[in-house]
């Protein structure tokens, strides 16, 4: 599989409980941080439930 970086752009604040608790798990706390992951289906429904927040490119 390839992999995907995810960087956190903008913060948590005032968003939803389900938002955070989906940048948490992908490892994201930080702004400006960035985790690679596989582009399993699991990650790539994480990031597009979160996409206002995070950019995600390919490695």
């Amino acid at each position: 599989m390839t992999n995907i970086k995810i960087t956190k752009v903008k913060s948590a604040i005032n968003r939803t409980k389900r938002q955070k608790d989906t940048l948490k798990a992908l490892g994201l706390h930080k702004i400006n941080a960035s985790v690679v992951h596989e582009a399993t289906p699991q990650i790539i429904g994480m990031v597009k439930k979160v996409n206002h927040l995070v950019i995600s490119e390919d490695v």
